[in-house]
């Protein structure tokens, strides 16, 4: 290699510095996370935002990657969003209905599905605002308005600023973990452990409410109505 060759491939590696080196792995990881989470809601897309988030709080352009993280969640959550509407679309059209369809199904029980359904026949597409914000709450909006048979158009435009407000959410919890530790790993875990939490919060509080609600053991609820007799 002549010398004017090994300066010009030395100035092209000083040239692809870390940050752009993960930039360019970084972001279409992210993207197709949350794009995967949106399908199939298996990955925790919400605690893979902010890990993302509490990354970009420790690079040197903290403000210009924490703007990709928020641009490249919130498209691939519309995005994810908008592709499994439209196939679980195609079930509701056919009189067979469709493996999507019964996908979204087997994913919420009857009182989420019902309690979904008052809300978007009392609120409309406004119901979709917070239905990402609520834990577990994305799947039983979406079924309820596939059941209404709502046109895709319109639940996107109800979507819309529910996914932007989503991705603001779990970034901010990420930055949050991040601003609280030195080193990104102490931040992700950070910004992981609130998100399990948040996430956890409402099974933990249902299930408490169904325990203090329930007679205690061997006692059984006194017949209303009975007096006791002097």
């Amino acid at each position: 290699m002549t010398t004017a060759g090994a300066e010009c491939a030395l100035a092209a590696s000083r040239a692809v510095s870390p940050d752009t080196t993960q930039q360019a792995i970084g972001y279409p990881s992210l993207f197709l996370l949350v794009l995967l989470g949106a399908l199939v809601p298996v990955v925790p897309t919400g605690a893979v935002v902010s890990s993302a988030a509490a990354v970009a709080f420790h690079h040197s352009n903290a403000a210009a990657f924490s703007l990709g993280v928020f641009a490249v969640a919130a498209a691939a959550a519309f995005l994810g969003d908008a592709v499994l509407y439209a196939l679980g679309g195609r079930g509701v059209r056919s009189r067979n209905g469709s493996r999507w369809l019964d996908r979204i199904r087997e994913q919420v029980a009857p009182e989420p599905l019902a309690r979904a359904q008052e809300r978007l026949a009392r609120r409309g597409a406004t119901v979709l605002l917070v239905s990402r914000l609520v834990p577990a709450g994305r799947i039983p909006v979406m079924l309820a308005c596939l059941l209404a048979r709502m046109p895709l158009h319109r639940y996107l435009r109800g979507n819309l600023p529910a996914v932007l407000g989503w991705a603001a959410t779990y970034q901010l919890l990420g930055m949050l973990g991040g601003a609280l530790f030195p080193h990104p790993w102490q931040g992700v875990v950070a910004a992981v452990t609130l998100t399990l939490l948040i996430a956890a919060a409402p099974v933990v509080l249902r299930r408490l409410r169904q325990a203090l609600g329930r007679p205690a053991a061997g006692r059984p609820r006194p017949a209303r109505g009975l007096r006791g007799r002097g």
